[in-house]
């Protein structure tokens, strides 16, 4: 099977692309390469925007996965017309010429901030997405103009992601439990700005295996799912983060609540992700802190500026 992925050089892509290689796929990428390269050598990569990528070069793929645009709410604060753009059109131009194309199967990397704010109540898949906020707004607006053109021979698959963290060779320290173990071990202090927020935590490994579950999937499955690892307040992941640096690298952090107003809360039920795709969830926030810490050597330069999205941006930008 053949399989083209749009943002395959990036933080997912890096752990999705050899996964999907150790179990016979095919992957090519389509990247623009903002945060460099870190896929093995043998997968070729067309450096061009996604705009740029014709109908005809799509032809011969069975799955299209689309995980590339802004990825973040500071990059999309930070230039909201991109943000659209990026987020928006190009994830629905995509699936328009894979459609046309003749492929399959189309994958649109989401995210559950959608949501907004839920008052602490568990959303589904039916419940009302009210985001305010530029990235939100945009990551919907790109998951129902893909969703619009799903049919029996095109299957769309669309999810709605937790905060994805964990190591990945394209390492971010811009997410939420990335950001804690990079305080811990820098600053010695964990900064919590607000302890009551609810977040759906993703393991980057076990987004990469929900990609592999939407691939293997039955054609006639369409639709939104949310994806996480699991429900926690932030005040609950500072916890979790001290006790993984503690035990893992025998380093003793503090922690900071700073009581910051946040009109971002939301956890979801993944049930559905769980009976259609048979997506189940392997590793707790508790195995995300490990994992940063087995792989801890590999990013410990914290203040490089390629672990964080919005300085990249911005530099680009400039």
């Amino acid at each position: 099977m053949n399989v083209l992925i749009a943002g395959g050089a990036g933080y997912i892509g890096s752990v999705l692309t050899p996964l999907l290689m150790e179990r016979g796929y095919k992957v090519d990428v389509v990247d623009m390469e903002w945060f460099g390269n870190h896929l093995p050598d043998s997968v070729p990569v067309m450096h061009k925007d996604v705009l740029e990528v014709t109908e005809e070069e799509l032809k011969g793929y069975d799955a299209v996965i689309f995980i590339a645009g802004l990825s973040n709410d500071p990059m999309a604060e930070f230039s909201p017309s991109q943000n659209f753009v990026y987020n928006a059109a190009h994830a629905a131009y995509l699936a328009y010429i894979a459609k046309r194309a003749g492929v399959k199967r189309f994958i649109h990397g989401g995210s559950c901030s959608v949501y907004g704010y839920t008052v602490n109540e568990l959303y589904d898949e039916d419940s009302p997405a009210i985001s305010n906020y530029p990235y939100g707004i945009s990551k919907l607006q790109g998951e129902f103009g893909c969703l619009k053109l799903a049919a029996p021979e095109f299957s769309v698959i669309a999810f709605r992601q937790g905060t994805v963290c964990g190591y990945s060779p394209r390492m971010r320290l811009d997410l939420v439990i990335n950001a804690m173990f990079r305080g811990a071990m820098k600053d010695k202090k964990i900064i919590v700005n607000n302890p009551a927020i609810w977040r759906p935590i993703l393991s980057v490994r076990d987004a990469a295996t929900a990609y592999v579950r939407a691939i293997e999937s039955p054609q006639e499955i369409s639709g939104v799912f949310n994806i996480a690892s699991g429900n926690y307040t932030v005040g609950e992941l500072a916890d979790y983060v001290k006790e993984g640096v503690s035990k893992h690298m025998g380093v003793n952090a503090a922690i900071e609540v700073r009581n910051m107003q946040d009109f971002r809360n939301y956890k979801v039920n993944c049930a559905k992700a769980a009976n259609l795709l048979s997506f189940k969830a392997r590793f707790a926030a508790t195995d995300i802190v490990e994992d940063l810490a087995n792989n801890y050597k590999k990013f410990q330069d914290f203040d490089n500026n390629a672990y964080y999205n919005i300085q990249v941006f911005k530099s680009l930008s400039e």
